[in-house]
């Protein structure tokens, strides 16, 4: 697969696992988080005869679950290791599809918290062989109230297993979940945040809400040369909002929020990814893990919340060498937060003047809109459509 040297995580994780050990391990995405626990769990199952479900991993959302179940294929390709992905928002054909794979004991499941419980109260999902429980992408499972659903899953497994919990961040809050979950004096790896590539040119504008969709909007405008642009808003009702007014004014724009079907995500997703659509708009959903190549740009149309959060959103662009852009809007309430992200980058982002025309918008009597920007025209993403590759399952899910 091209792997040639271990990232940093991966050299500190895959020791201690292969000696059985519990692990807690924080580092950002894009670290290569995710191969540090499949390899040495597919090392040490490729050992173990398959006569049931011997590991269970635990994302928190579907797109990372059907992210982790991709390289899990690729990574057990020449193994006999079965797997299977569950994860909701599809049709009852899938539910059966899931039903029958869990019965027949698929060696490693991947799964988000709702769909998997949902199995396990039907009582017959047989855990009694369970070797390894991961949670990935921790923090943001607490975040999205995930806390009771895996306490509830936990409950359901045998005492005796490896625990690996792996998270992009490691407040308080998540310490005190490690300690319900893992094996007394865990290993514990940390490897620090790093600052956003120097190839990001990050910019800032100081803008209220009611002028953001027009100064997107100029924004595409003004910079056609950006073919591949994720916008990361705070709220799906603002990522609606914002994919509307972006294609009212002739812009290719797609969506991605909870409201959609898990099909239409999917077929969302995959626009953006092979370029037939140039411009996303998205809630974090997309901020940690997914992996999509040559994003030339990201919008913060919202400042997120936690300044970690700003290093994942920005991380999405300037990858393998590339360069990139990353524009954030910074309303009035938003400054002080803004400074912490600066912080924690340790620099301060450059602030652009806005465009004349909007300098002086006052809100509209409903909602804000691009009636103030000029027609966009931004030019739709071209390249080569890369070919997954898929390759076939071995256990005929």
């Amino acid at each position: 697969m091209g792997f040639e040297d271990a990232t940093p995580v991966q050299a500190q994780a895959i020791p201690p696992i292969l000696e059985g050990k519990d692990v807690l391990a924080c580092a950002q995405t894009g670290t290569g988080k995710t191969a540090a626990f499949l390899l040495p769990v597919l090392n040490q199952l490729s050992k173990l005869p398959e006569d049931g479900v011997k590991a269970m991993i635990i994302e928190p959302t579907r797109e990372l679950a059907m992210q982790v179940d991709q390289q899990l294929e690729a990574l057990s390709y020449f193994t006999d290791i079965s797997s299977i992905a569950i994860y909701g928002g599809r049709d009852g054909h899938a539910m059966e599809q899931e039903r029958r794979a869990l019965k027949r004991g698929a060696g490693i499941i991947v799964a988000t918290p709702g769909r998997l419980t949902s199995h396990l109260d039907m009582g017959y999902v047989d855990l009694s062989k369970l070797e390894f429980l991961i949670l990935d992408e921790a923090d943001r499972m607490l975040d999205m109230g995930f806390a009771p659903a895996i306490m509830n899953i936990v409950h359901k497994l045998p005492l005796e297993r490896q625990n690996l919990l792996f998270s992009a961040t490691m407040p308080p809050t998540i310490r005190k979940f490690a300690r319900q979950i893992l094996r007394a004096d865990p290993v514990e790896i940390s490897i620090a945040i790093s600052k956003p590539a120097e190839n990001i040119l990050q910019l800032a504008y100081e803008v209220e809400d009611h002028a953001k969709i027009a100064l997107t909007e100029k924004v595409l405008e003004t910079n056609k040369r950006l073919e591949r642009v994720i916008i990361f808003a705070g709220r799906k009702k603002t990522v609606k909002d914002l994919a509307t007014a972006l294609k009212r004014k002739g812009i290719s724009a797609g969506a991605i929020h909870s409201d959609l079907s898990q099909e239409e995500r999917e077929q969302q997703l995959h626009d953006f990814k092979s370029g037939n659509v140039p411009v996303i708009v998205a809630t974090d959903v997309l901020s940690r893990g997914i992996d999509i190549k040559g994003i030339d740009a990201v919008i913060n149309f919202d400042v997120p919340q936690d300044a970690e959060d700003y290093v994942h959103r920005i991380g999405r662009t300037a990858r393998a060498e590339a360069s990139g852009m990353a524009f954030t809007y910074i309303n009035g309430q938003d400054i002080r937060r803004f400074k912490r992200i600066e912080d924690l980058i340790e620099r301060k982002v450059q602030r652009l003047p806005l465009p004349e025309e909007l300098k002086d918008a006052k809100p509209g009597p409903r909602r804000s809109g691009g009636s103030h920007s000029g027609r966009g025209g931004h030019r739709k993403g071209g390249g080569n459509r890369r070919s997954g590759g898929k390759s076939p399952r071995r256990d005929k899910r």
